[in-house]
């Protein structure tokens, strides 16, 4: 008999015992000849078929990388839910390097493995993954969105990925300064890689100042190149938070920006990004409350782009999405009134509608 011990022991605990778990199905792939190393993970279909993107990560471990899937696909199941979308919650990470071990082959033996979970899984373009590689994945696998519009898809999700987060930040500062304008404000950006890049374009549009930072030097130059009025460059997360009159902080890489460490320096008076899993841990967002620091959840105003994608899969119409995707002003707006009504945070507040829908959902 083995032992389960250390590690593999936590991710065992997480997916059967805990509140994070609750996974309807978790699929270990490998390819050997390709080096693919995949965990598809499934939280739920009660709304529908499970959609979500397919990350590609150099991950420390193997069981990092199904601890991010699990923490992933479960985000998912709320972000679908609060997006008002037939679809469950799923994600897969593949594990590597892309800048190394990235090839068709591979691309192709993860469309396979996709596939054969005969559409219960339904997957898009993440951290790590791009437009070209959901058509690679799509010439095996017809559950797959993000395609690129001359094979039949949408495009990039990003863009209308920034515009939901925008229209969060436009509905959190109409909560807490009664007026949805950012003229003036002060907005620190982390990460400026797809979705930061375009967030910046419609902030400038709108008035703001940005203090951006990424650990990409390249892309901070590019946003810099692009934009040399009202823009500037500060040198790692750290000091962003810190900076001085920030309205806004936007986390928009990876999850855990809010955690022990940054919520007591964090200057900003909102937190609104584009990140998943922004809350390192439970708890996080009372600690925010505490702070008198207004957070914006994370899957509620990132939804922009699984709004994309999802149409995709019924005939793509641009207008379409963009309309549904300017509904996260309202969303959000909606969990704040809840928030305030219940006396708890709004993650909290979220949290409830959508579990109050994926349970009416399975109730039918």
């Amino acid at each position: 008999m083995t032992d389960v011990t250390g590690a593999s022991a936590d991710v065992l605990h997480t997916l059967f015992h805990s509140d994070q778990g609750g996974h309807e199905q978790v699929v270990l792939c490998q390819d050997r000849a390709s080096g693919l190393k995949a965990v598809i993970a499934i939280h739920s279909t009660a709304l529908g078929p499970a959609l979500g993107g397919t990350r590609f990560y150099p991950y420390a471990s193997e069981e990092e990388a199904v601890a991010d899937a699990l923490n992933l696909s479960r985000g998912m199941s709320y972000k679908n839910a609060m997006a008002g979308l037939d679809h469950g919650g799923g994600k897969a990470v593949i594990i590597g390097d892309p800048e190394q071990i990235k090839s068709e082959a591979l691309l192709l033996a993860y469309g396979r493995f996709v596939a054969s979970l005969g559409g219960r899984y339904v997957t898009a373009c993440d951290v790590g993954t791009y437009v070209s590689d959901m058509d690679v994945v799509a010439r095996e696998c017809r559950w797959t969105t993000g395609r690129s519009p001359e094979n039949g898809g949408a495009g990039d999700s990003s863009v209308l990925t920034a515009f939901g987060v925008f229209q969060g930040m436009r509905a959190s500062a109409q909560h807490l300064w009664g007026d949805p304008t950012l003229r003036g404000r002060k907005i620190g950006i982390a990460g400026v890689g797809k979705v930061g890049h375009q967030l910046v374009r419609h902030l400038l549009d709108d008035g703001a100042e940005i203090v951006i930072t990424d650990v990409r030097e390249d892309a901070v130059r590019r946003i810099l190149d692009e934009h040399p009025e009202g823009v500037t460059a500060v040198a790692d997360t750290e000091a962003l938070i810190r900076t001085e009159g920030l309205d806004i902080y936007a986390p928009c890489a990876l999850g855990g920006a809010l955690n022990d460490d940054s919520v007591p320096v964090l200057t900003a008076k909102i937190v609104c990004g584009a990140a998943n899993n922004q809350l390192a841990h439970p708890g996080v967002e009372k600690d925010l409350a505490d702070r008198g620091i207004l957070y914006a959840p994370d899957y509620v105003v990132n939804a922009g782009g699984v709004i994309q994608v999802a149409d995709e899969l019924h005939g793509f119409d641009f207008e379409r999405c963009k309309a549904k995707a300017a509904k996260i002003f309202d969303t959000t707006l909606a969990i704040f009134a809840r928030a305030k009504r219940d006396g708890i945070p709004p993650a909290a507040a979220a949290d409830r509608i959508a579990e109050q829908r994926m349970a009416e959902a399975r109730r039918r």
